[in-house]
């Protein structure tokens, strides 16, 4: 494990509520401020960046992690690629740069962004003179398991015995935890300002779970998945810098080691759940347990899904997103895995909150992406 990739720094935007704070913010005016504050923070020229690995699911087409390094002023000689595994797509980016580094590589900037408020409008094609027929998302899988997001969740609470009142409480603790940690400035150095946002829209102080009750169920006919209890539709960037071991031991600085990484696949019908046998893969390859985890971060896409993951895996729910997660912050999906991974360098890193942690989350399809990272010294190793 001494020779693992290693992140070395870590940040993403505030968190912004569609059509709200940063709506007029494309994904690669979102994801270049980011890339530029990483490169700046190490102190090391854009040249020597191998590569841009970028997470995104509704942006403009082509290549926008290239599109975004440019925008960051990086040299043309960096290339970049883009990534879609759906919500999984920033940390699915995280674990191709890890891989590139083992491969040889030396630092490669990865992360994800997704501006749903930009998001082009999509239509497929006309057919025998009809008009063309507009659609919000691409297929997560044929039919009949292509179920909505929020239908899909619904039964999997109800599936798994997740109460209404328990969604609500756990959507409840995400604001308050998410309010607590931003008055004590536990965003401030790791949230880059654009365009002047600083500050995540949605997180709201004194959202009771009696308040939350009072919301009607918004997917399916007497479910319990709410709009409370759902993460917000969001905008963001977030991305972190992977060096070779040998380049961490020249840095004299702190990092998150990469221990292992996985990505599974579930049932497409139940896609919440798809984080599971990720988490339990990735464990079982750092030769960790869950008692050994000291933060742990999972995409809180919804309070249900959250719960009933916590359930199969033996976990206590108040181990999760101790800061507040997407339920509070909000789910900006290309970008979503990312955040995990800053929130995990924000605890671990810049506040020496233990040692190990875990970053999870699922995706349309049924798929489930984790991580596991252990926090190193920054001690440096001149060469001979």
């Amino acid at each position: 494990m001494s020779d693992a990739p290693v992140i070395v720094a870590a940040a993403r935007t505030a968190i912004g509520t569609a059509g709200h704070s940063l709506s007029h913010v494309d994904a690669a005016g979102l994801a270049g401020p980011v890339l530029a504050a990483v490169v700046d923070d190490l102190g090391l020229p854009g040249a020597e960046v191998d590569d841009v690995v970028l997470g995104n699911c509704m942006g403009p087409g082509g290549n926008l992690a290239r599109v975004a390094a440019l925008a960051a002023g990086l040299p043309v000689t960096v290339p970049g690629l883009t990534v879609d595994r759906q919500c999984a797509s920033g940390l699915a980016a995280v674990d191709l740069a890890v891989r590139a580094v083992r491969d040889g590589a030396r630092l490669v900037l990865a992360g994800g962004v997704e501006s749903a408020s930009t998001a082009p409008w999509r239509s497929w094609p006309p057919v025998d003179g009809a008009p063309p027929v507009r659609y919000e998302r691409a297929p997560f899988a044929p039919a009949p398991d292509d179920l909505d997001m929020g239908v899909a969740n619904d039964l999997l609470a109800a599936e798994a015995g997740v109460s209404r009142e328990g969604q609500d409480a756990y959507a409840a603790r995400s604001h308050d935890l998410a309010v607590a940690a931003r008055a004590a400035g536990a965003f401030d150095r790791e949230v880059v300002p654009v365009d002047g946002v600083t500050r995540d829209d949605r997180p709201r102080p004194g959202l009771a779970a009696a308040r939350l009750g009072r919301l009607r169920p918004a997917f399916v006919e007497g479910g319990t998945v709410t709009a409370g209890n759902s993460c917000g539709i969001s905008d963001g960037a977030a991305a972190v810098a992977v060096v070779s071991a040998e380049v961490h031991r020249g840095m004299g600085r702190p990092g998150l080691r990469v221990l292992a990484t996985a990505t599974s696949g579930v049932g497409p019908a139940r896609p919440g759940i798809g984080l599971v046998p990720a988490v339990r893969l990735a464990l079982d390859r750092a030769g960790l347990g869950l008692d050994d985890i000291d933060v742990v971060e999972l995409n809180e896409a919804f309070a249900g899904q959250v719960l009933a993951c916590c359930d199969d895996l033996g976990l206590d729910p108040g181990r999760v997103c101790g800061e507040g997660g997407a339920l509070a912050l909000g789910h900006p999906w290309g970008a979503s895995g990312a955040v995990l991974v800053v929130r995990l360098f924000s605890q671990l890193v810049d506040r020496q909150r233990g040692r190990y942690g875990l970053a999870a989350i699922a995706a349309g399809g049924g798929l489930g992406v984790a991580m596991v990272v252990e926090r190193v010294d920054g001690e440096r190793v001149d060469a001979c």
